[in-house]
């Protein structure tokens, strides 16, 4: 049995820390223990800040994002081209594809992917209301920019059956060599996946 070295204060501190994607017991021990040494600094804003996001981040009803606002901003945002929507896993995905900033779309979150194992399902997800979505709306492009795994790929024939019979052009995401990528790193998967999607030089 390990010895406890603080109080229950700081344990809990340290037992959610290690509890955040990325963060095991060792990085929450270093984490807890920096914030506690810059507590003026860090702790007490950071402390002010998670509460106000517990008070006023809400998930958006149109497509799944969190923000402050329902609609968010992005679903509100008059700029955005209204005929594209990009269907993403997550809100991380969503997050990591406003950062490449290559398109001003609009997106849906579906929460997840299909799993049959860890018992997700359609319902489990924002299947319905994306389809929903297409069907009531000025939507002519759906891009299935989910994840290039047995689940993302079963996720993306999942919606595409769904999606079948109305007009609306369905595509997903080149798969392939990352830009700066070397052929020696790369696994077979992704070779062959490239050599499929080759295009004219």
């Amino acid at each position: 049995m390990s010895k406890r070295i603080a109080g229950p204060e700081i344990e809990r501190l340290i037992q959610l820390l290690a509890k955040v994607p990325g963060l095991g017991p060792r990085s929450a021990r270093r984490a807890a223990l920096h914030l506690i040494k810059k507590k003026e600094a860090l702790l007490i804003p950071l402390g002010s800040a998670m509460q106000e996001a517990a008070d006023k981040v809400r998930v958006c009803s149109t497509c799944g994002n969190v923000d402050t606002s329902d609609p968010c901003m992005i679903c509100t945002d008059s700029r955005r081209e209204r005929a594209t929507l990009i269907v993403v896993e997550d809100v991380s995905d969503l997050w990591a594809l406003e950062r490449a900033g290559s398109m001003n779309v609009r997106y849906h979150v579906l929460g997840g992917r299909l799993s049959p194992l860890d018992g997700i399902g359609p319902d489990d997800l924002n299947i319905a209301t994306l389809v929903s979505r297409v069907t009531e709306g000025d939507i002519k492009e759906v891009i299935l920019a989910v994840n290039a795994t047995v689940e993302g790929q079963t996720t993306a024939h999942y919606i595409t059956d769904q999606l079948a019979g109305l007009d609306v052009r369905i595509t997903r995401l080149a798969h392939g060599v990352p830009v700066g990528g070397e052929l020696d790193y790369l696994d077979e998967g992704t070779l062959a996946a490239a050599l499929r999607a080759r295009t004219s030089f």
